[in-house]
């Protein structure tokens, strides 16, 4: 998949995270894990720019979204303080969006019929449903077009509830 999949994949895999932050209190922190899910939505792609890193490799396993999730689960320890959340709520939530956010990416890939395969180098098993390749313009654009639908429907949802001031 492309940029716009990839952001909408992460949309979607993220808003039950946000909806879940919002429900204990943090808003604020739900909205700023929506804006790192989205940023780092294409980390895994950076493979095509590291030499002797194949496309779709380590970068898009299972154990790069478990180092992306601790990375970010330090950073959340590093941001906690007197002033911010407390610091077991910032590295698990750290944790959370930086695993969602490669998952999503490498669920996203997992359509197409090149496939991953999440368990290497411990598994060379691929999976794949080929439904789409990863150029097909509109596979991408409706990713990210249902990506927004589920993020905007769901923070709708909480504003009418009360659950999310407007």
């Amino acid at each position: 998949m492309y940029r716009e999949g990839h952001v909408g994949a992460a949309l979607v895999a993220y808003t039950p995270v946000g909806v879940g932050a919002v429900l204990v209190g943090v808003p604020g922190l739900a909205a700023l894990g929506a804006v790192v899910s989205v940023a780092l939505a294409s980390l895994p792609d950076y493979d095509l720019r590291v030499p002797f890193v194949s496309h779709r490799g380590i970068t898009h396993t299972v154990w790069f979204a478990a180092a992306v999730g601790a990375v970010l689960g330090g950073v959340g320890v590093l941001a906690s303080g007197p002033a911010t959340w407390p610091t077991p709520v910032l590295a698990v939530f750290g944790a959370t969006v930086g695993v969602v956010a490669v998952g999503s990416h490498v669920a996203a890939d997992a359509l197409t019929p090149m496939g991953v395969e999440p368990f290497a180098p411990l598994s060379n098993a691929n999976y794949s449903l080929s439904l789409v390749t990863a150029d097909d313009t509109l596979a991408n654009w409706g990713l990210l077009a249902g990506g927004v639908l589920t993020a905007t429907a769901t923070a709708a949802v909480l504003v009418r509830f009360g659950l999310l001031a407007g």
